[in-house]
């Protein structure tokens, strides 16, 4: 019995270890690479050469080693124009595909080519720069139109596939996983990136991103590289996204988008215990503009918003994907934390404004008087810089020094102080003596202007 007994034992042991490892092994997308690539064609661009570009061309690389691109040579006569490719797919049956803004920006002329080899001509029925999203139309009827997935039912780990053009590989294939949802890179604020680790490389831009059930989920956008090439993070558009973006410029050539005239900012750990939050979440309003439904509504700078329409946010990027799918017109409730109370506030979005695109004086604040050493030297702002700045009045960071709290909490030289938790910062007075009330082991909220953007940094005082 004893001995039946282990026999059985090993048979689960080896049948487990078997599950485990048909579970670790790549997932088999011959069948799905077979049925949807009719669907997705090569993309080739003539362009137009900007004077950059055509100087790169005049000048010989052993001459660039030397004197740079400042040699001209009006003997060579370089191309007018460039060649480009990319990918793209058939979202209709009639003949509109999408692809990236990126692909066809500045073209003079596009084709697209099928998997059979036969070339069409594609007009661009127009594109978006803020999404990176572009629409195209070829004539006829029949093709092969691919199927849209459910984004909301994507999940961080689920096998995912590419297929397009890198460096002008036709039809190339390469698979990966969800690696997260909801990615807003670099500045961005219209798209909520799907981020994978599917090799993408370029010429891959605007082919589809596919999930296991053959259905679109992504328009494969961009890769994070310090060469060029993939280096295991790729970024693709929402589908949702981009079909919303393909409607609006079917039905009327342009994108609106709605507007509440706020700048945001995510929430980090300093900034959660500045704000008494339990953990970072929300988004930060640093900067309300002017008469903007904001404005109106009655939102301030410094209010973090913690939902939207009843609905918990995580970060700028899950308020900013809501605002997007709202339309202009529509009523919005949004939960705040304000004087560390949550309130409530109604506000109907309009549309967006359209998308075509001093002398030193010497004070030092490197010790203030009662308060805390915040290794930083500061100066009045001229009248000039508080006319440009649109500020009431503000003091100029001049220097940081280096490992100081305020150079540990991220404060830079150049950085224009207006205001430390609720006190107003118009002199070096009003700063020493705000940062005289700054108590130990707390974290001060302070608003500032970054290269002409508002922002609120948490000052943290050790």
């Amino acid at each position: 019995m004893k001995h039946r007994f282990v026999q059985k034992g090993m048979y689960a042991v080896a049948f487990t270890m078997a599950a485990q490892a048909q579970a670790a092994s790549p997932v088999d997308f011959s069948n799905l690479v077979e049925q949807v690539s009719p669907a997705v064609v090569s993309v080739n661009v003539v362009k137009k050469m900007t004077q950059e570009e055509l100087l790169q061309q005049q000048v010989p690389e052993i001459l660039k080693r030397f004197f740079g691109n400042q040699i001209i040579i009006p003997q060579q006569k370089a191309p007018q124009e460039k060649t480009a490719y990319g990918s793209a797919f058939f979202i209709s049956k009639d003949g509109y595909l999408l692809t990236n803004h990126h692909v066809i920006e500045d073209a003079s002329e596009v084709t697209i080519m099928l998997n059979d080899r036969r070339e069409i001509d594609a007009k661009v029925v127009g594109s978006d720069a803020r999404t990176d999203v572009a629409l195209l139309k070829v004539e006829g009827n029949n093709f092969p139109a691919l199927s849209t997935g459910n984004i909301d039912q994507l999940k961080v780990g689920q096998p995912v596939l590419a297929i397009g053009s890198p460096f002008g590989f036709d039809y190339s294939a390469s698979a990966g996983i969800v690696s997260a949802k909801s990615r807003n890179m670099m500045g961005e604020t219209s798209v909520p990136f799907i981020q994978t680790d599917v090799a993408l490389n370029p010429g891959n831009s605007g082919g589809p991103l596919f999930n296991q059930q053959g259905q679109v989920v992504g328009v494969n956008s961009r890769i994070f590289s310090g060469t060029g090439g993939y280096m295991g993070l790729s970024f693709s558009i929402p589908i949702d996204v981009a079909m919303d973006i393909a409607d609006q410029l079917k039905k009327n050539g342009k994108v609106t988008r709605s507007y509440l005239g706020v700048m945001l900012q995510d929430i980090d750990r300093n900034l959660a215990e500045a704000y008494k939050l339990p953990k970072p979440e929300g988004s930060l309003i640093t900067q309300v503009a002017p008469n903007s439904p904001a404005a109106k509504a009655g939102f301030r700078a410094g209010d973090v918003i913690l939902k939207y329409n009843g609905t918990p946010i995580s970060r700028t990027g899950d308020l900013l994907n809501y605002l997007n799918r709202t339309l202009p017109n529509q009523s919005i409730q949004l939960e705040v934390l304000r004087d560390d109370k949550a309130k409530v506030i109604s506000a109907t979005l309009t549309s967006a404004p359209d998308d075509t695109p001093a002398k030193a004086t010497g004070a030092s604040a490197t010790k203030a008087q009662k308060g805390p050493v915040l290794g930083v030297s500061i100066r009045a702002l001229s009248a000039n810089e508080v006319q440009q700045l649109g500020v009431k009045g503000g003091i100029y960071v001049q220097d940081v020094v280096r490992g100081g709290l305020a150079s540990q909490s991220r404060i830079l030289p150049g950085d224009v102080i207006t205001q430390i938790n609720n006190t107003a910062v118009l002199n070096p007075n009003d700063f020493v003596e705000a940062v005289s009330e700054l108590k130990q082991n707390t974290v001060a909220r302070v608003a500032i202007v970054r290269q002409g953007q508002n922002a609120i940094i948490g000052l943290r005082i050790k």
